[in-house]
């Protein structure tokens, strides 16, 4: 055995020659990100070898400044017969933008929001029972004897058993002399025998969250009996070759094999993130014995194979809202095939199961009296206002452009993507750091963010997304009637080549901002309040852990507000996924939240183009709402 160190945490575990230093950390309890699966993709898994030897393949994606450093990829290196202590930096994916392991959401959520450890119940219940040995005149069957055994402890309640355990039970119930292990789902009135192994196997309980995005999903698998969250995997959504939103999909989805096609493209994406998670704790599928399914409307669609047209075309109706419990095996989720799949409601054709998962993690979900704002920034902006009396809710387009899409030199928060700029007043060149601190490859939403926000405040951009052409500047370039301002030449980047943000690009987030911005400020309006009444404002989904407030602020993202009201919550929908799958407290107060929701449909409100409009500008065309910025640029000269 080889003995490992990780500091700072001081973790020590002892593994086999030939581990995956990744899978050594996990093991140890020590978190090292990893979001493209351990591939070796998104090299943000850096991990420095203090001491000892250890063999690697991070050469080709890590520079060979950080390798001569002793830096390698905990996915991409295997322990050998030599002691180590490893260094975990706290930087890569940790801090300033990036996107982090999502087992770190969990401990983002208030403790007095959670169950109590002694109130955990999840649906799936594993039992271990003898049932005794058939007699030669008794006049029972397995069957019968199974199901008086089973009421002897739970009670005389009605068993319904699948074909599939009924054909297994002979030889099961034989095979450790009717020593056997029923998994049971629970209703009020009766118990659904979903599974049955021989011997004691009830430690071998697992059940998954999963988090259905637009351009990301997550899976994450949690032990049932403690309720703790063991392993987490998340990757791209396979469907985004198909459109970037989800207005795109719906319209890819018209042709009956265009909506199977990204129906196998999403099931076979969650199915390679359970085949990663099951990998990372060396359990079976079939040990997964429960689910739950949070995502947006169209995407629960999609992945149901149901036809989402009539989302998008008014009344705006969509096939389903609250949809039934399905069993995985019909569904094609490769886990317990009689296993069954909890979909987190939806509330409007917008506003899906993750924003219903995602409030669990909030305030909203309490009793409390004050006005609370819940944004969920993604592809779709979500955003959910409300207290312990009333809840609206809208949902709007911000499109893909803060998660890179439709940007030029656009990126997620990989290796190498630009996460921080500032510009130098005088001349406007940008110096900017990267996520791993290595040559940059593109940038990526916060990196855009604090970008646009300091170009505007050091006057190489005016209010309307226009660069300077009045001044002169060796990053500023003209082409027609577009300009381009230079974040990176070619000789300092990875690929060789200039990393340029055009005037449309610029444009794009503006939008994306404007969606957002004036869909809050929509709401609010709605039910005669202004952004100064919120006690608190929840930012989850994509990058919003990490916004550099204050930039957001001057782009005019989100409100100038104090920042004590400003509360990051991660993937807030994977959070209260995991908080439904553990606890019948939290299944229920979810379907009491979704219904307690007023859904409005922004597309109908007139003055909704009103509050647009006025929000197409950096960053309001009503500069009142914005003090802050106005007290910055009169600091900096007003340029």
């Amino acid at each position: 055995m080889v003995k490992i160190t990780f500091l700072p945490d001081n973790a020590v575990i002892s593994v086999e020659p030939g581990t995956e230093l990744l899978d050594a950390a996990r093991e140890a309890g020590v978190s090292i990100q990893a979001p493209c699966g351990g591939k070796g993709s998104c090299g943000k898994c850096i991990v420095k070898i203090v001491d000892g030897h250890i063999e690697s393949d991070s050469q080709g994606i890590l520079s060979s400044e950080l390798e001569a450093d002793g830096f390698v990829l905990a996915c991409k290196s295997k322990v050998i017969n030599s002691d180590l202590v490893i260094e975990v930096p706290r930087q890569e994916g940790r801090e300033g933008g990036k996107f982090t392991d999502a087992d770190e959401d969990v401990s983002l959520v208030r403790h007095e929001l959670l169950p109590n450890k002694w109130n955990y119940d999840p649906l799936a219940v594993k039992w271990n029972i003898v049932v005794p040995e058939p007699e030669l005149e008794d006049g029972l069957s397995d069957l019968d004897r199974l199901t008086r055994r089973l009421q002897l402890e739970w009670g005389k309640k009605k068993f319904i058993y699948p074909l599939e355990v009924i054909r297994n039970l002979p030889e099961v119930i034989r095979k450790e002399q009717g020593n056997i292990t029923v998994t049971l789902i629970r209703e009020p009135e009766q118990y659904h025998v979903i599974h049955i192994e021989p011997g004691n196997t009830a430690v071998h309980h697992y059940g998954i969250a999963v988090d259905i995005g637009t351009t990301t999903i997550a899976v994450r698998l949690v032990y049932l009996p403690l309720a703790e969250c063991v392993a987490t995997e998340n990757d791209y959504n396979d469907q985004i070759t198909c459109g970037l939103d989800v207005i795109s999909r719906i319209n890819y989805a018209r042709k009956p094999e265009r909506l199977e096609e990204l129906r196998q493209r999403v099931l076979n994406s969650v199915n390679k993130l359970i085949e990663r998670v099951c990998k990372v704790k060396e359990i079976k599928p079939s040990d997964i014995c429960n689910a739950v399914v949070s995502g947006n409307t169209t995407m629960i669609h999609l992945l149901l194979g149901i036809n989402p047209e009539y989302i998008r075309l008014e009344p705006y109706t969509p096939a389903v809202l609250e949809t039934p419990f399905l069993e995985a095996g019909e569904l094609g989720i490769n886990i317990n095939s009689n296993a069954w799949i909890y979909f987190s409601p939806n509330v409007g054709s917008y506003v899906g199961g993750d924003i219903t998962a995602g409030i669990l993690c909030t305030s909203l979900a309490t009793d409390s009296e004050a006005i609370n704002l819940f944004i969920d920034i993604g592809t779709n902006g979500e955003l959910v206002v409300g207290n312990n009396d009333f809840m609206m809710t809208c949902a709007c387009s911000a499109g893909p452009a803060f998660e890179g899409g439709g940007i030029e030199f656009g990126m997620r928060a990989a290796l190498g993507a630009i996460e921080k700029v500032y510009i130098e007043p005088e001349t406007g060149k940008c110096s900017s750091l990267t996520v791993g601190n290595v040559k940059p490859v593109g940038i990526c939403g916060s990196g855009m963010i604090s970008l646009i926000a300091d170009l505007f405040l050091t006057g190489w951009l005016n209010s309307a997304g226009k660069l300077n052409r009045d001044r002169k500047s060796d990053s500023i370039r003209t082409d027609g009637r577009i300009a381009s301002y230079v974040i990176a030449h070619g000789a300092d980047t990875e690929h060789g080549k200039d990393i340029v943000i055009s005037e449309t690009d610029i444009d794009n987030i503006i939008r994306a901002k404007a969606a957002i911005y004036s869909a809050c400020s929509m709401m609010l309006e709605q039910i005669g309040i202004t952004f100064d009444d919120l006690e608190n404002i929840y930012i989850a989904g994509g990058f919003g852990r990490y916004l550099d407030l204050d930039k957001a602020v001057v782009l005019g993202l989100v409100p100038d507000l104090p920042k004590e009201k400003f509360n990051y919550i991660g993937n807030s929908s994977l959070t209260g996924s995991y908080m439904v799958l553990v606890s019948q407290e939290f299944r229920e107060k979810q379907i009491e939240l979704a219904k307690k929701m007023t859904y409005l449909e922004l597309s109908t409100e007139p003055s909704y183009m009103d509050q647009y409009t006025g929000a197409l500008f950096i960053p309001h065309t009503d500069m009142g709402r914005f003090p802050g910025v106005s007290r910055k640029l009169m600091s900096s000269g007003d340029k």
